[in-house]
């Protein structure tokens, strides 16, 4: 079981602690009364979502023996304009970086993270969200 607390910090602030003990602030748009504290909750939706699937791409890469040295996952994502404003679109661009890496095994490792293990990838698009990914690798002189 995963658990987490969140309380009211004032305004339309609020403080969230995991399970684990870390805590995130969340705030809410300045129309709405926000003051820039924090992430949106929307924010962190997505920005779960890029950890998810990086953790992935990088173990995958790893257990394969490439040497990575760096992977990014930059995520760009479309709204609903209706309320609820759910994700309709989401797009993750990965930059591997690393010696020798070879394509097929970055490409499978992504795959493998959107299909088979990221739980938030495949949850958003069960929700109906049409999720693209790409990526590019950068190659470190040896």
């Amino acid at each position: 079981m995963m658990e987490a607390k969140v309380s009211w910090a004032g305004g339309v602030s609020f403080s969230a602690e995991s399970g684990t003990g870390h805590t995130v602030t969340l705030d809410g748009p300045p129309n709405l009364g926000g003051e820039n504290l924090g992430a949106r909750p929307m924010e962190l939706v997505l920005m779960g979502l890029g950890g998810c699937t990086a953790f992935d791409v990088m173990t995958i890469l790893k257990k394969t023996r490439q040497d990575v040295t760096d992977c990014v996952a930059q995520l760009s994502a479309e709204r609903a304009d209706a309320v609820p404003s759910v994700f309709t679109k989401i797009h993750v661009h990965f930059v591997v970086t690393g010696r020798n890496l070879k394509d097929k095994h970055v490409a499978r490792a992504i795959k493998l993270s959107a299909e088979e293990y990221c739980s938030a990838s495949i949850m958003l698009e069960k929700g109906g969200v049409v999720m693209t990914h790409d990526y590019e690798i950068v190659e470190l002189d040896t």
